[in-house]
């Protein structure tokens, strides 16, 4: 079993940063968020999560106030709040598992499939919400 945190720009939706781990604790979330600021080096970003006790906690809650981060929490018991992220994690289970036999493969198999998804997610998947060049 492996645990996914992200990270997503909603401006454009791009994953800014995302962590793999064995085990869904705060370090997981903390590491995520440090690479995240480490590539984008926000100041007065806002950054949305559900409620779960990981982005609740005190290391998580300090070091996004040290990093000069507003959090932001979805209500109790309300996906929609998070629909965005729903979406996303949904197209990368059919999309990027879709030909896989989820019951036997490995980690680094997971790993794998996950580190390509995202790569196509930021890099050659077509967003609506960014305005190509129209060529002429």
């Amino acid at each position: 079993m492996l645990y996914l945190s992200t990270i997503m720009d909603l401006y454009n939706n791009e994953i800014v940063a995302f962590k793999l781990s064995t085990k869904q604790d705060i370090t997981l979330v903390l590491d995520t968020l440090r690479e995240a600021v480490e590539i984008r080096k926000p100041v007065g970003s806002m950054l949305h999560s559900d409620q779960g006790s990981v982005y609740t906690s005190y290391a998580f809650q300090n070091l996004a106030k040290e990093k000069v981060i507003t959090t932001s929490m979805s209500r109790k018991g309300n996906c929609h709040d998070n629909a965005v992220f729903e979406s996303f994690h949904s197209s990368l289970k059919s999309e990027g598992f879709k030909d896989q036999s989820r019951a036997s493969m490995s980690n680094s198999k997971v790993v794998q499939i996950v580190n390509q998804y995202m790569y196509r997610y930021n890099h050659i998947r077509i967003q609506g919400k960014i305005k190509l060049p129209v060529s002429t």
